[in-house]
C-alpha cells in the first residue's frame, strides 16, 4: 500500500545539499545485459537539485568496509522527487557488482554531491549533439530527458554506439522520444550482428567517414561525448582532423590524469636520499576527530588523515568528485583540483583534500 503521507509539495521541502546525503532504493530495474538503473528517494524528504549530467557519488557498505563509487545520474532534474544512476558490471567490477547482489527497495546508501560540469546548462547553445557508447549514455539520458520536460523543440543529435543491438541502452525510451521530439535525431551504430533480434542500421565504429552520415551538421554543434575512454580518444581525434572548434567539444571522464609521483613519507623530494626533518613537517589539526598530525612534505591533507587514522570520504581523488570536500577553518593550502570543487565554496573555506598541500599549519573540520 502506498504511503499518501510520504507526499509533500516542493515549496515544503528542502533542497538536496551537497553535503551527505542517506539515499533510500525504490527501485531497480533492467536496462540491457549486466546494465540495472537503481531510483532512490531522499531519507529525510529534500528535493533533488542538480544539473543535468552530473554525478554523485555512492558510500557502498561492503563486507570490506566502505566501498566509495561514482556515478553519473541518468534521472532530470525537472523530476525532482527522486534521482538514479544506471551501472553496468563489468567483468571486474566490485562497487557495481556488490550492488547488483544487495541494493533492493528499502536499502539504504550514503551519498555525497552532485558535482560536476558536464552539463549543456554550462555551455548554452541552440544545436547540440550528444555521442555516447556503451554506460557513456547516461549523461546524455540525463540532458535528453531534461530537454524533452523543458524544451522539446530544442535540435539535438543523439549518437550512441554498442556492441550489439539489446545493448543499447535505453534503446526502447529514446525510440519513443524521437516520436515525440520535433528536433530529436537519433542515430544508433552497432560493431556486430546478434542472433536475438535484427538489425537494418549502421554497423561498425563510428569514425571521419560515419560521424556525417549521422549528423551532417556536426560542424554547427555543441557536442558532448562520454563513454570508454579509447572511444572519446578516438572522437576528439575525428573532430580536430576535422577542423572542428574544440572549444564547443565537452567530454566526461572518471579517469585520474597521469599522476604526479608524490613523495613518501620523510623521503627526501629532491631524490638525494636525504630525510626530511620532523621539524620540516606541516602540522594539521584535524578539530572534529580531536587529531594533531604532521604533514610531510610533498604530501597532501587526505594522505595525512589517513596516516594519522582520521576518515575523510575520498572517491576520485584527483579532484573531480568533490567528495572529499572538507572545511578548512584556519591555514592556507596549494589546491589544484579539475573542478570538484566551486568558487563559492573555495571562498567559503572549503577544500578537496585529495588535491590540497598545506603551505601553513592548518585547522581542519574532520
Amino acid at each position: 500500500m502506498t504511503d499518501l503521507g510520504l507526499y509533500r509539495h516542493l515549496d515544503q521541502m528542502a533542497p538536496w545539499n551537497d553535503r551527505l546525503q542517506v539515499l533510500e532504493v525504490i527501485g531497480v530495474s533492467d536496462e540491457a545485459p549486466d546494465v540495472k538503473t537503481f531510483t532512490f528517494r531522499s531519507d529525510n524528504q529534500t528535493w533533488f537539485r542538480y544539473k543535468p549530467g552530473q554525478f554523485v557519488t555512492l558510500e557502498l557498505p561492503t563486507a570490506d568496509g566502505p566501498l566509495m563509487r561514482t556515478y553519473t545520474l541518468s534521472s532530470s532534474p525537472s523530476r525532482p522527487f527522486s534521482i538514479a544512476v544506471t551501472v553496468k558490471a563489468q567483468a571486474g567490477s566490485t562497487g557495481t557488482r556488490w550492488m547488483f547482489d544487495h541494493l533492493r527497495p528499502g536499502s539504504h546508501v550514503k551519498a555525497y554531491g552532485p558535482a560536476g560540469d558536464f552539463s549543456l546548462h554550462s555551455h548554452p547553445a541552440a544545436k547540440y549533439l550528444f555521442i555516447s557508447a556503451g554506460s557513456g549514455v547516461t549523461p546524455m539520458m540525463s540532458m535528453l530527458r531534461w530537454l524533452n520536460d523543458c524544451a522539446p523543440w530544442t535540435d539535438v543529435g543523439f549518437v550512441n554506439c554498442a556492441r550489439r543491438p539489446e545493448e543499447i541502452i535505453f534503446r526502447k525510451e529514446l525510440e519513443l522520444l524521437g516520436s515525440r521530439m520535433p528536433g530529436l535525431s537519433l542515430g544508433f551504430m552497432i560493431e556486430e550482428r546478434s542472433s536475438r533480434e535484427g538489425w537494418f542500421g549502421h554497423m561498425g565504429r563510428i569514425d571521419a567517414i560515419r560521424l556525417p552520415l549521422l549528423a551532417p551538421d556536426f560542424r554547427e554543434r555543441e557536442i558532448f561525448c562520454c563513454g570508454p575512454d579509447p572511444f572519446m580518444r578516438a572522437v576528439r581525434g575525428m573532430l580536430e582532423a576535422a577542423g572542428f572548434d574544440m572549444a564547443k567539444y565537452h567530454q566526461e571522464s572518471f579517469a585520474a590524469p597521469l599522476a604526479e609521483e608524490i613523495p613518501a613519507p620523510f623521503a627526501s623530494p629532491t631524490g638525494d636520499g636525504a630525510a626530511i626533518p620532523v621539524e620540516a613537517a606541516t602540522p594539521i589539526r584535524f578539530s572534529i576527530s580531536d587529531v594533531d598530525a604532521a604533514c610531510v612534505a610533498g604530501q597532501t591533507v587526505l594522505q595525512t588523515a589517513r596516516a594519522s587514522g582520521v576518515r575523510i570520504p575520498a572517491a576520485c581523488e584527483f579532484g573531480l568528485c568533490g567528495t572529499c570536500k572538507v572545511k578548512k577553518l584556519s591555514g592556507e593550502v596549494e589546491m589544484s583540483h579539475n573542478g570538484g570543487i566551486l568558487d563559492h565554496e573555495i571562498e567559503d573555506g572549503f577544500i578537496l583534500a585529495c588535491c590540497s598541500k598545506p603551505l601553513s599549519a592548518l585547522d581542519i573540520e574532520a
